[in-house]
């Protein structure tokens, strides 16, 4: 019986797609942001373990909450594509409960790979770090060169995805680096929405009760107005955020 390393589940999410969803947050992940909140996830067998048909049990005795609200099961991390034969075999079996399917991934995964997967995926919650390779190399550990390849996959292959960006004072709220991105997701056929998240620095903590360094302490997330600001940048863009 195949089985998965799990950091947590969510049973009513309201955050990671469309309508109440069912997350599951897998364990391990190949990035090392520095503002991320959840730096408990990146080790792969520190996650707790179970099986397919566990995760099942629990996602069927909620299908008719996330049915009514036209909701379904998101599997994030972590990067879930990380544990990939496990992603892709829950994948298929909430397809076979008729539920909608969502996938949150960094997109630091092989896209030929990633392409096996999408056939049990409604839709991709696809987060671009940082448009600048350097930046990006710098902010998470990882080149991006992979991420905006799943950009080119989506499109190519018709596949409906929402982009998300973390708005990190200092690192991501730079003018220039906006206007790239939004030129980038410009005309962008497939993609649904953008969605801007400001940065927040709750798992500070974590980084603290781990042994770790985190590097922006000091750094307050952005203000509303910033947030209008940047919101309104990609609208003028024609972009739905």
């Amino acid at each position: 019986m195949r089985e998965g390393y799990i950091h947590s589940i969510e049973t009513l999410g309201t955050r990671d797609g469309p309508g109440i969803r069912f997350v599951v947050f897998m364990q391990g992940c190949p990035l090392r942001c520095k503002y991320c909140h959840n730096p408990d996830t990146w080790r792969l067998q520190e996650g707790k373990k179970a099986t397919i048909d566990e995760l099942m049990e629990r996602i069927v005795k909620g299908k008719p909450y996330f049915q009514r609200s036209n909701g379904g099961v998101t599997i994030s991390g972590g990067e879930p594509t990380l544990q990939f034969d496990f992603t892709l075999e829950l994948l298929k079996r909430c397809k076979e409960e008729g539920l909608h399917t969502a996938v949150d991934t960094s997109g630091y995964v092989d896209r030929d790979k990633f392409k096996e997967m999408l056939e049990y995926v409604d839709l991709v919650l696809l987060d671009i770090k940082q448009i600048d390779a350097g930046k990006h190399q710098e902010l998470t550990g990882v080149s991006n060169e992979r991420t905006l390849a799943i950009v080119d996959l989506m499109e190519e292959e018709g596949q409906a995805y929402w982009v998300r960006h973390v708005i990190v004072p200092g690192y991501t709220d730079i003018e220039e680096d906006l206007h790239r991105l939004a030129r980038f997701l410009q005309d962008k056929k497939y993609l649904e929405r953008l969605e801007l998240l400001p940065y927040h620095n709750l798992g500070e903590y974590k980084w603290q009760e781990l042994g770790l360094k985190y590097e922006l302490t000091g750094v307050k997330p952005p203000s509303k107005e910033r947030m209008k600001e940047i919101e309104r940048l990609f609208r003028d863009y024609g972009i739905k955020t």
